[in-house]
């Protein structure tokens, strides 16, 4: 796919977002989300399956980012003590934090719209793809390797129930986070999903 239809996707995306968040996943129709973008309604249907499918590039974009940071991680160095050196609010874009925010508010809606959690997993399934070279690199084993599977799996799992609470509670209980209890808590999912020892320093 081209970066070109990325990037239309993902503003199409936003625009899904948004009025799902307004108007909820039954109360907005496709043209709806056309008409938002400034796109025919075939070209939407051209882009996504379903108008819920609208909204998995949204997802994925934040999935694709955390993996990007992960295949930086540098084998001499734990998870906890990379994650909260790599993780800073400061090297994202305005737009990048606006569009985690979208991401965190259509998570928290997920129990009240089921319809959206297919898009939810299929975002998940590109952040796990992502990670499988990750985990190889740290095990030293191959990507097609039942166990390194296994592992980014596992892994995204609990990266997943982990951004699940967190929004949820953000959101729907409005409680107060800052971001070095979040990477706690996911470097904590990361040791404690790892089904092969990628955690710690691994050795030349």
């Amino acid at each position: 796919m081209t970066a070109d239809r990325e990037d239309a996707r993902l503003i199409v995306s936003r625009h899904a977002a948004k009025l799902f968040l307004e108007r909820g996943v039954a109360g907005t129709s496709g043209d709806d989300i056309a008409e938002a973008a400034g796109l025919s309604k075939r070209t939407v249907w051209r882009y996504f399956r379903s108008k819920e499918a609208c909204v998995e590039p949204l997802f994925s974009a934040s999935s694709l980012r955390f993996a990007s940071v992960l295949r930086e991680w540098p084998l001499q160095t734990s998870i906890e003590a990379y994650l909260h050196e790599a993780i800073r609010p400061l090297d994202q874009t305005p737009q990048e934090i606006a569009d985690d925010v979208l991401a965190v508010r259509l998570v928290a809606l997920l129990p009240a719209e089921p319809a959206l959690r297919t898009a939810w997993l299929m975002s998940c399934h590109v952040g796990e793809e992502q990670l499988i070279d990750v985990v190889a690199q740290r095990s030293r084993r191959l990507p097609t390797d039942f166990d390194v599977r296994l592992c980014a799996a596992a892994v995204m799992a609990a990266l997943r129930v982990v951004d699940e609470d967190v929004s949820t509670a953000a959101i729907t209980e409005s409680r107060k986070f800052e971001l070095p209890d979040i990477i706690d808590q996911m470097a904590k999912a990361i040791r404690t999903a790892s089904t092969l020892p990628i955690c710690d320093p691994v050795g030349p």
